[in-house]
């Protein structure tokens, strides 16, 4: 297996990243029109009451710079280390594929259950990454 392809599941984070971070300004341009929210509410994020739509854009969007860093470093780790096989690919792929169901879940319907469950999924995954990673280091010593 080529390692370049460890990143492909990078590649899908930072597209999740961009379309929710579209998707959080199109929902502030859409707050200031049609709900007559102040836009210097913008400066500081203070002084208005948001639309619950903009609340869950806005809370997905800084989900997205919290437990998936810890993906992005472990990929990275991986690659540095020359230790990219199928299985990484697999459960990164599965990760990224968790993160945009959660993603999907919290901005649409948002039924806490279901995120919490696909949260806990991504998490798990993601600590079986850092597990397998970790115990690789340690018996390279």
């Amino acid at each position: 297996m080529s390692q370049i392809i460890i990143f492909y599941p990078i590649i899908g984070m930072v597209f999740l990243t961009f379309v929710i971070g579209i998707k959080m300004l199109a929902s502030r341009i859409k707050a200031v029109k049609e709900d007559r929210m102040n836009p210097a509410f913008f400066l500081l994020n203070r002084g208005a009451k948001q639309p619950e739509y903009l609340i869950k854009v806005s809370q997905h969007y800084e989900n997205l710079f919290e437990l998936p860093v810890l993906f992005y470093i472990v990929i990275i780790l991986i690659y540095i280390t020359n230790n990219a096989d199928y299985l990484y690919l697999s459960l990164a792929i599965v990760f990224v594929f968790i993160r945009y169901v959660h993603a999907f879940i919290h901005i649409t319907y948002n039924n806490l259950t279901h995120r919490r469950n696909a949260f806990l999924i991504g998490t798990v995954l993601l600590f079986i990454l850092w597990l397998r990673f970790s115990y690789q280091v340690v018996m390279l010593e």
